[in-house]
């Protein structure tokens, strides 16, 4: 039996990342060769002395939205909203906080410009369906979400260093996402020119962060653990890019566990990687036959979640709980602000 306990590890909390890299580039990186098995400490933009011509790395493009929706029912009740992912023009699948506080047609109104009614509350699952309206109706909901929301931070980042612009990524563009895929943090537009005129090709994914990425393990036995499903888009372009190189032999590298994530679950599903719009519940532990990713860019996770299993699927558990001792007693940075790994 594959044990929760098996991924614990103790953390200071003073190792917490709780503000961004500026620049970026120059967090710590722990780079590990599984070949050699050389372990290095670098910083990231020495990035550029391990990729090669050839190497196709690939980036999650979706963008975070100010997800955390706070409002009150007529009662006064203060009310907490989190959405996890639209489903039509009106409604989404929701986090509520607390949830045995609403019935089915409660209404929450949010700072005055929205209705927000629930449809729908699963309480085994901890999520539910709401409507949300404009309270005046001919503005854009979307619009007057991006006005009233809130960045839904990590709950070990509370100091406000996080906003709009340092919790996305400098390639951000598809709208929807409840949390960063943080290992792409790091890169910023020169380092990606650079890389890009060493050869590198840049393909472009998009996974909506969700419940699925941070949702805690409950469960002693990992096998038990369901993954909440996210969607993902694939291009005709990156999926051509991407099964060029697998037909070429040359590394595909995902930058963070999310592209990770995206491209197992697509080949897993399809025995390919095609151009899709889909949703993947795939949850990766050891052991795993990776199909599509031959290197991972990756930040340090919390114990005993499931982002620690994959990269233990990747590299080994004993190896992973290894290099998070080096980083620990070499001041690494962790978590979503936190500094990096190069698994290769």
């Amino acid at each position: 039996m594959a044990l929760l306990s098996d991924y614990d590890y103790e953390l200071p909390e003073y190792m917490i990342a709780s503000a961004p890299m500026e620049p970026r580039d120059e967090c710590k990186m722990l780079v590990y060769n599984r070949v050699t098995p050389e372990t290095e400490i670098k910083q990231f933009r020495d990035i550029l002395n391990y990729l090669r011509a050839g190497d196709v790395v690939v980036i999650n493009e979706t963008r975070v939205i100010p997800a955390r929706l706070l409002g009150k029912k007529t009662t006064g009740a203060q009310i907490e909203i989190l959405l996890l992912k639209k489903l039509t023009l009106t409604n989404y699948e929701v986090l509520v906080k607390p949830m045995r506080r609403l019935k089915i047609g409660d209404v929450v109104n949010i700072a005055g410009k929205i209705m927000a009614t629930l449809i729908s509350k699963d309480v085994e699952q901890g999520i539910a369906v709401m409507q949300l309206e404009c309270i005046d109706g001919a503005q854009n909901l979307e619009a007057v979400i991006d006005q009233v929301g809130e960045i839904p931070l990590p709950h070990y980042i509370q100091n406000g260093n996080a906003t709009k612009e340092n919790y996305n990524t400098v390639y951000a563009k598809i709208d929807g996402s409840a949390a960063a895929p943080t290992a792409g943090l790091h890169w910023t537009d020169e380092l990606m020119h650079k890389a890009q005129v060493k050869g590198v090709i840049f393909a472009p994914v998009v996974l909506d962060v969700g419940l699925g990425t941070f949702r805690p393990v409950k469960v002693d036995d990992i096998t038990k653990h369901h993954m909440h499903s996210e969607r993902y888009q694939i291009s005709a372009s990156t999926a051509q890019i991407i099964n060029d190189a697998l037909r070429d032999g040359r590394r595909i590298i995902a930058t963070g566990t999310t592209s990770l994530r995206t491209l197992e679950g697509c080949f897993a599903k399809y025995g390919e990687i095609k151009a899709v719009s889909d949703a993947t519940d795939i949850f990766i532990y050891p052991p795993y036959d990776f199909k599509v990713v031959s290197g991972l860019i990756t930040n340090f996770h919390l114990p005993k979640s499931t982002l620690l299993m994959l990269v233990s699927a990747f590299i080994g558990r004993d190896k992973t709980l290894e290099l998070y001792e080096i980083a620990k007693k070499n001041n690494f940075r962790f978590y979503s602000f936190g500094d990096c790994m190069f698994l290769q």
